[in-house]
């Protein structure tokens, strides 16, 4: 083998089998959302990957860690219920205030935190182009001992998006949340700590969030 070969041959070795460990970070999806200008129809009962959008998004969950996936949901009955059905692993988090809007599921997801977890992942359900792949490169970014405090997925033009990585010194703040802003004042007061990881294309941000975005974009894929 050609001097120098050998040792880069190991470096790769090394990084294919990073990529394919998975982390034990707990995952919170967040699916209680109300589809509101869908006319109807739910966004993520939408079809994609021969599977209703959200189930499809929990598997991805389900591969990347060995640690709780916790899906917020509407209250039952609900049809999302049933896109879940079969998936053994992950742990259906209903929301009784989901009407309320994102903060109610961070709050109620984030109660279902172990004490001894050292970061959470938030992923949404609605980002239709986030990959397995995706997610790892966010989890293998994580490293709670540097200082930083916040990891977050940002689309090839470096603007931050999704899924995002919290430190647990976060977490009593989401306790507090009312409305439906989600995390920014928590993020915006942690700018200085958070790292972005650069994903392909729009796949940090890109939603669909009507029957005509979704039409544009199963074209635009075809």
């Amino acid at each position: 083998m050609v001097p120098g070969c050998e040792d880069s041959l190991k470096y790769r070795q090394i990084l294919d089998y990073v990529s394919q460990m998975k982390s034990n970070i707990p995952i919170i999806l967040l699916a209680a959302g109300q589809s509101s200008r869908m006319r109807g129809r739910d966004k993520l009962l939408e079809h994609l990957d021969n599977q209703p959008l959200l189930r499809r998004q929990a598997r991805l969950a389900l591969a990347v860690t060995d640690g709780p996936v916790f899906i917020t949901l509407p209250p039952a009955p609900h049809s999302r219920y049933d896109a879940l059905a079969g998936l053994t692993r992950p742990i259906l988090v209903p929301v009784p205030d989901a009407a309320e809007g994102i903060n109610a599921s961070l709050r109620q997801g984030f109660a279902m935190l172990s004490q001894n977890s050292k970061a959470v992942m938030v992923l949404l359900s609605d980002l239709p182009e986030l990959s397995e792949h995706d997610l790892k490169k966010v989890l293998q970014a994580v490293d709670v001992e540097a200082g930083n405090t916040i990891w977050r997925g940002a689309t090839a033009t470096g603007k931050p998006g999704h899924p995002t990585v919290f430190a647990a010194c976060h977490f009593a703040q989401f306790a507090t949340l009312s409305g439906d802003i989600g995390g920014r004042e928590i993020i915006a007061a942690a700018k200085d700590r958070t790292v972005l990881v650069t994903l392909p294309g729009n796949h940090a941000l890109l939603d669909l969030d009507t029957p005509e975005e979704w039409d544009a974009w199963r074209k635009a894929r075809s």
